[in-house]
């Protein structure tokens, strides 16, 4: 840790300031914060969207199948859940542990969930023109990951994709329309592209890529439009940073009111299960701000992500994938507002 800044900051930060609001999660994602107090979550394990009340209280809205991993609230207030079609999820040194696709794995959906828990299936394909062949090829989705809504309602999408013993998936971007009409590649090809963010201004799209270790953004012209203009790269990306603390992975990301990034970082140090991950904050600039470690009780390398809550948008809500949690604390400045809630 060559930082004194992160240093600094890292120590800020006690066991004290977390709490614990629930436990007995089946590898918790997708947290979304509600005006009544309550943290709807998914369990990617269980494949269940559940409600979670101030006291822990657990109920399931629905049973969506597959495996739930991103949500958010969409302009007409149905939830809208990434779902990566499962995961096969082992137990190792008393962690969940996400490995390779499920025994039934089918693959990826787009779902949409009404307020009394009905579901439909918007997305589980793609079109997609076949460089060699220049023809268009209806392609599935994979392991849709995590999603955002602009303030048009439309929503960006990132698709992880799965590995399996020898080989992975390359995966990118998508725009989609919440009604099922529309779904386009915007961004190909990604290795492991996880959390999205959108700038409080809506002119950038951030995207963290797990195992690369980058997180990289594009500038947008609007609603569903790339910049590519006066950029060197092929497509149109820049890079934001690639100094994670610790060699940390990537995992969801969030976003505060000032356009701070705040990553969930995975595995710091490697595949140590004793190791506590945390969350870096990076400014708009690329600069490391903070790495809040998360200490509280059990060690967890693998958060899953956060979103931010409460009256005042100070109050971080973080789910722990590997123990099953859904924790808070609070922190200095309010997360940006969801285009919906």
């Amino acid at each position: 840790m060559s930082s004194p800044q992160i240093a600094l900051y890292r120590d800020s930060f006690k066991v004290s300031d977390f709490q614990t609001v629930a436990t007995g999660l089946n590898y918790p994602e997708g947290p979304v914060w509600r005006p009544d107090g309550s943290v709807l979550v998914v369990e990617i394990g269980a494949g269940n969207l559940t409600r979670v009340q101030p006291d822990g209280t657990k109920q399931v809205v629905a049973h969506l199948g597959g495996g739930p991993n991103g949500a958010a609230i969409g302009p007409d207030g149905a939830v809208y859940v990434c779902n990566d079609g499962g995961f096969t999820i082992i137990p190792i040194e008393g962690l969940q542990v996400c490995l390779g696709p499920s025994s039934d794995y089918q693959g990826g959906s787009i779902q949409r969930v009404a307020a009394d828990g009905t579901f439909k299936t918007l997305y589980s394909t793609f079109s997609a023109t076949n460089p060699a062949t220049r023809k268009p090829e209806t392609l599935p989705l994979r392991s849709p990951d995590d999603l955002v809504f602009d303030s048009h309602g439309g929503f960006w999408m990132t698709d992880w994709g799965k590995d399996r013993w020898r080989d992975g998936d390359l995966t990118g971007v998508y725009y989609a329309q919440p009604d099922g009409s529309s779904i386009q590649e915007m961004i190909f090809p990604l290795r492991s592209p996880n959390g999205l963010a959108l700038s409080p201004d809506e002119s950038r799209l951030y995207v963290a890529e797990s195992w690369t270790r980058r997180i990289l953004y594009w500038n947008l012209s609007g609603p569903g439009k790339i910049d590519r203009t006066g950029t060197k790269t092929l497509d149109g990306s820049h890079l934001l940073t690639a100094s994670i603390p610790f060699q940390a992975g990537l995992d969801s990301m969030s976003i505060d009111e000032q356009g701070n990034l705040y990553a969930v970082s995975i595995l710091p140090n490697g595949p140590d299960p004793t190791a506590r991950g945390g969350i870096t904050v990076v400014s708009p600039k690329g600069e490391i701000l903070e790495w809040i470690e998360i200490d509280l009780g059990a060690a967890d390398p693998l958060p899953s992500n956060i979103c931010f809550g409460g009256p005042d948008r100070k109050t971080a809500f973080i789910t722990l994938g590997g123990t099953g949690r859904l924790i808070s604390c609070q922190m200095r400045v309010a997360g940006k507002k969801p285009a919906f809630e």
